[in-house]
C-alpha cells in the first residue's frame, strides 16, 4: 500500500472520529446529536443536488468541497446507524465492494460481453437475482410478492423515476414500437386534460396532467433523453431569457411588469433571436 493511501485512509479515518465525536452525547455538538435519519436526509438530498450542479458548471474546487459534504452524509447516517447497532461505516465501505465486484464479472471473472448494450443486459439481470436473494432471506414468496419494478427509489425526482419505471417496463415487453405512437398517447392525454378542464373537478385535472407528463418522459427515453437534464436546461433556457427580457425593458426605462402581454411577447422574441 502507497504512502498516498495511507495519507487517504488517515483522512477517512479521522472524519468518521469527528463524526462520532460530534455524536458524543456528552461532549459532542447539540445540533448533530439530535438528528436522526429521517432529519438528516434532506441534507443527503441537497448535497447530491450540490455535487450535480459543480459538475454541471465544471467548477472542480466546488466539485471537490461538494464531495466531501456528501461523504459527510455517508459517514453521518453510518455513525447512527453504529449507535444503535446496525451497521457502520466498514460494513457500507464493504458492502460497495463486494456488489462492485459481484456486478462486474468481466473484470473481476471470466465473463465476456460483445458490447455495452449487453453487458448492460448482465447488470441489470445481475441487480434482479440480488433482489431475488433479498426476498429469499425474509422469506418472501418471490411469485407472488417480485415485480419488474421493484428496486426503483421512490423518493427519485418524479420525472427521473418516470423515465425508470416505463425503462423498466419495456425490458418485459410492454412498450411502444415505434416513436409515432408515443405522440398519439400524448396528444390522447392532452385531450383528456381538456375534457377534465370541462369538468372542473380539480383531481381529474391533477391526474390527467400527471399522465401527459408521463407520455413526455417515454418520449425523452424513446429518445434516449434524461427528462430530468431536459427539462433543467429548460428552465435554465427560460430564466436566462426571462432575465434578459427584464434587463432589456430596464433599459427602456419601462417597469416589465407594466408592460402588456404583446410588448412583453416582442422582447421575448428579441432575446430569442439575438441567443440564435
Amino acid at each position: 500500500m502507497s504512502s498516498s493511501t495511507n495519507e487517504n485512509l488517515k483522512s477517512f479515518d479521522r472524519l468518521v472520529e469527528i463524526m462520532a465525536q460530534l455524536r458524543d452525547p456528552n461532549t459532542g455538538c447539540p445540533w448533530d446529536v439530535e438528528q436522526d435519519f429521517e432529519s438528516i436526509a434532506p441534507y443527503t438530498l441537497e448535497e447530491s443536488y450540490e455535487v450535480v450542479d459543480a459538475i454541471r458548471r465544471k467548477d472542480m474546487k466546488a466539485l471537490r468541497d461538494e464531495l466531501g459534504d456528501l461523504l459527510l452524509q455517508v459517514v453521518f447516517h453510518s455513525q447512527m446507524a453504529s449507535e444503535i447497532g446496525i451497521f457502520d461505516v466498514n460494513d457500507v465501505a464493504d458492502g460497495i465492494c463486494e456488489k462492485m465486484i459481484r456486478r462486474h464479472p468481466h473484470v473481476y471473472a471470466n465473463e465476456t460481453y460483445a458490447n455495452a448494450e449487453e453487458q448492460t443486459e448482465a447488470w441489470e439481470k445481475i441487480k434482479e437475482k440480488e433482489r431475488n436473494k433479498e426476498k429469499t432471506k425474509k422469506n418472501t414468496n418471490i411469485e407472488q410478492d417480485s415485480s419488474t419494478l421493484d428496486g426503483i427509489a421512490i423518493a427519485l425526482p418524479s420525472l427521473t423515476r418516470a423515465e425508470k419505471l416505463a425503462k423498466r417496463a419495456a425490458r418485459v415487453g410492454f412498450d411502444w414500437p415505434n416513436i409515432d405512437l408515443v405522440f398519439d398517447k400524448i396528444e390522447e392525454e392532452l385531450n383528456e386534460v381538456r375534457l377534465a378542464i370541462e369538468t372542473r373537478d380539480e383531481k381529474k385535472i391533477e391526474e390527467e396532467v400527471g399522465d401527459v407528463l408521463f407520455a413526455v418522459a417515454n418520449l425523452a427515453r424513446k429518445l434516449s433523453v434524461d427528462p430530468e437534464t431536459s427539462l433543467r436546461k429548460a428552465n435554465e433556457k427560460f430564466e436566462r431569457r426571462f432575465r434578459s427580457m427584464e434587463k432589456r425593458s430596464q433599459k427602456q426605462g419601462v417597469k416589465f411588469d407594466s408592460l402588456d402581454l404583446d410588448s412583453q411577447e416582442n422582447l421575448w422574441q428579441q432575446v430569442k433571436s439575438y441567443e440564435k
